[in-house]
């Protein structure tokens, strides 16, 4: 697919989803800035494809100021910004009864409030210009809740009102949005607390036929590539094998 006309932030970009999104999109020819809080993994990725024009950026999705500064910028090198992939997120297992609400508080505020940071800072960019993508990724955990990942369900529901919202509120704006919610993936998302829960979950996913994250680049990249007058509002990608 041919993007070279494309100015394209992604926002959590060093790994999983975000790595294989900014890797398709460099192929695709995409003006890319990249975001994430690990420069070494985006410094890695722009080396791999060195003729590319891709920018990177030290940010913490949590943090409005340094996620302002990643589109100001944007806007001082290209004049605009096409695409906005609020793609950062982090899922840490936390049962309800065991009050872990650091883990609660960490999750809406990379979650949630990171989705809220990017929209405040690109939005009034894509007003002006009367033109704009805004993607963000949630999960099948945004359609179903599963035993001791309520907050991470919770976290992702939001997601989808807050995108549901705004693509109400700017679609005469010419604005798009898109909420892609992938279902089981191999990705760093997931921690566990023993190799052997590792193992196991490993084990499971095999038989259970886990996407890649490059399955998801691809939705992302499909969204993106539309014609100005067709809006993806949302994409929901389970493996086959997946029922829930």
């Amino acid at each position: 697919m041919d993007l070279s006309d494309k100015v394209i932030v992604i926002m959590g970009a060093s790994s999983g989803m975000g790595a294989a999104t900014s890797r398709l999109l460099a192929q695709d020819g995409a003006k890319l800035v990249l975001a994430a809080r690990r420069l070494d993994r985006l410094q890695a990725i722009q080396a791999e494809f060195p003729d590319a024009p891709i920018s990177i950026f030290q940010a913490d999705v949590a943090d409005y100021g340094q996620v302002k500064h990643v589109i100001d910028e944007t806007i001082k090198q290209y004049g605009r910004i096409d695409v906005l992939d609020n793609n950062a997120g982090i899922m840490p297992g936390s049962p309800l009864v065991e009050g872990q609400r650091a883990d609660w508080q960490a999750m809406i505020d990379v979650n949630i409030e990171g989705v809220l940071n990017g929209i405040a800072a690109a939005l009034p960019y894509m007003v002006k210009q009367k033109s704009g993508h805004v993607i963000a990724t949630a999960s099948v955990g945004a359609h179903t809740v599963f035993p001791n990942y309520a907050v991470y369900s919770g976290t992702k529901y939001a997601v989808r009102a807050i995108m549901d919202g705004l693509r109400m509120e700017q679609a005469q704006n010419n604005i798009k949005t898109t909420i892609v919610s992938p279902g089981a993936t191999e990705t760093e998302l997931i921690k566990y607390d023993s190799e052997a829960a590792a193992q196991q979950a490993h084990e499971a996913a095999q038989a259970f036929g886990t996407l890649q994250p490059e399955q998801i680049a691809q939705s992302v990249e499909f969204a993106i590539g539309t014609k100005a007058n067709m809006s993806v509002s949302e994409i929901l990608v389970r493996p086959t094998k997946q029922a829930d």
